[in-house]
């Protein structure tokens, strides 16, 4: 394809602008390089602008500094161990070892992209793990003194899912807000990035065996951008693709997802996989428990601090309180073992008025009752029989939970035993861990959700896309969620999601700055 047939062209072209985006053309930018940002929908930020923006990053300078004895010996061993090989363990090195010349970069070339250390554990045992250490996340920042550049942030989930505006715009902002914020106010200090919104991208041009541009969807019609140097893809997994959740998760449609509605469809991975790119992980995601919604939707319930889930035999089936992409492997393993989705049930006593989790939005009781996805009863007999679980099952199961509760051990599930366990409620095990015999008894239900799908293109270490023989399709990168996770089917820590896409971001970034542009 010759130039008097491209439209507009960049030095490099990132499509999707969460966290990996932001990062690539961030570093791209900084590094010299001309580049649009194409987001498909008509805001910044993707699933990242949602989350709580955890970074898990092992041995960056901000976590050092703040006192806690980390480094990359120790984040990699305790990853390897984990990852167990499901993944090139080259790969995993690379993530790990550059993870702090990543935070180093961003904090030394922009006074805006500001972080800091909040103790959060890491979700497994072993050599490695910190117990309260090396949580990594934004700085929080006035809303105020990001000017325009926030003007098309990403709103909370609250907002754009649930449709819950009370405090909306928020004066400060935190979590991904802060996140996507400040990377929106640094990008504003650089001439050569130009964000597009309501861009998608509907095609990869490809000549020679090189990819060279994109198709793009635009308010003037089709429009196709030469990349000089190369496309970073970043424009997150599938998990708004109803048909793939149904074949690949076999879970009914989409609507769980924390993801934006709609926004994520995995277009990029199919046109990835239609070049010849080589495929992994398609039937993971990052899993947690969620609360279902009245509008069919469902909300994280990260932080879980009390009562106890069953499934239609009335029966506890693992320790609830254990990290969220645990229990949410648990719950996927539970519909697999009974042939599909099972309607599950969180179980606690009148302590709480609420759901006892930090779940956005909090759930308003009479809509959930209206909807039957809240109910109660005196006693668990009638309660079982509300929810349609075996009387007798859910009664002797409710026993035994509140004898073990008593004797402080749990001697089915062994809940209250990690520091995962008890950090939500400080450390005090007779809260994680008490019987539920205040009355009366409610149930609200759990469904499995996820922040996004981990499986997509596979790269090298440089965020290169690559075919089935290792080979890389020139010109095309991967990060995110678009890419094949380094973590294979563990969710480490505390941001492993954001860290993992902010490191590729970065590296696709710099290895283009380092390629020759054409004549």
């Amino acid at each position: 394809m010759t130039s008097h047939e491209w439209d507009d062209e960049a030095d490099v072209v990132v499509v999707g602008s969460g966290a990996a985006g932001l990062s690539a053309a961030y570093t791209a930018g900084r590094s010299g390089l001309d580049v649009v940002v194409l987001e498909k929908s008509a805001a910044f930020g993707g699933t990242t602008a949602y989350s709580g923006a955890g970074i898990w990053l092992p041995g960056n300078h901000i976590v050092r500094e703040a006192g806690v004895e980390d480094s990359v010996e120790l984040g990699l061993e305790y990853l390897t161990v984990l990852v167990d090989g499901r993944t090139p363990e080259h790969l995993q090195r690379t993530y790990v070892e550059t993870g702090p010349e990543l935070v180093r970069f961003l904090t030394d070339t922009s006074q805006w992209l500001r972080f800091i250390h909040t103790p959060f554990p890491d979700y497994f045992p072993g050599r490695g793990r910190f117990d309260l250490g090396r949580g990594l996340f934004p700085a929080p920042v006035e809303r105020a003194d990001l000017g325009e550049a926030v003007d098309h942030l990403r709103a909370t989930v609250a907002v754009d899912t649930f449709g819950i505006l009370d405090g909306h715009p928020a004066t400060t902002l935190v979590g991904g807000q802060a996140l996507i914020g400040r990377f929106l106010r640094a990008l504003a200090d650089l001439d050569t990035v130009d964000l597009r919104r309501t861009s998608p991208v509907t095609g990869i041009i490809e000549a020679d065996g090189e990819v060279t541009g994109v198709v793009v969807d635009s308010p003037e019609g089709a429009r196709r951008i030469r990349a000089r140097r190369g496309v970073i893809l970043a424009a997150g997994g599938f998990e708004a693709d109803a048909d793939a959740r149904r074949e690949r998760h076999d879970i009914p449609g989409s609507d769980w997802t924390a993801g934006p509605v709609g926004v994520n469809t995995g277009e990029m991975i199919t046109a990835g996989m239609d070049l010849g790119a080589d495929s992994d992980l398609l039937d993971e995601a990052w899993w947690m428990p969620a609360v279902l919604f009245p509008n069919g939707h469902s909300a994280f319930a990260v932080g879980l601090q009390d009562g106890i889930f069953v499934g239609p035999d009335g029966k506890r089936f693992a320790n609830e309180l254990q990290p969220y992409d645990r229990m949410g492997h648990a719950l996927k393993a539970y519909y697999e073992e009974r042939g599909g989705y099972q309607r599950v049930w969180w179980i606690l006593d009148s302590r709480h008025q609420i759901p006892p989790s930090f779940m956005q939005p909090s759930p308003d009781e009479q809509a959930f009752r209206e909807a039957g996805l809240w109910v109660s009863a005196d006693s668990a007999a009638e309660l079982a029989e509300l929810i349609g679980v075996p009387a007798d099952a859910l009664v002797a199961t409710l026993e035994r939970y509140d004898a073990d509760a008593a004797a402080g051990v749990d001697t089915e599930f062994h809940r209250a035993e990690d520091p995962y366990d008890l950090f939500f409620v400080r450390f005090d095990r007779a809260r994680a861990l008490h019987p539920l015999d205040q009355p009366p008894l409610y149930a609200v239900q759990i469904v499995l959700g996820d922040l996004g799908t981990k499986g997509g293109l596979r790269i090298d270490e440089d965020a290169r896309v690559v075919r089935a023989d290792g080979t890389p399709i020139a010109g095309l990168y991967a990060a995110g969620n678009t890419a094949a996770n380094v973590t294979g089917a563990i969710y480490p820590g505390p941001g492993a999601p954001i860290g993992t896409g902010m490191v590729w971001g970065y590296r696709a970034a710099r290895h283009l700055a380092g390629v020759a542009a054409p004549a």
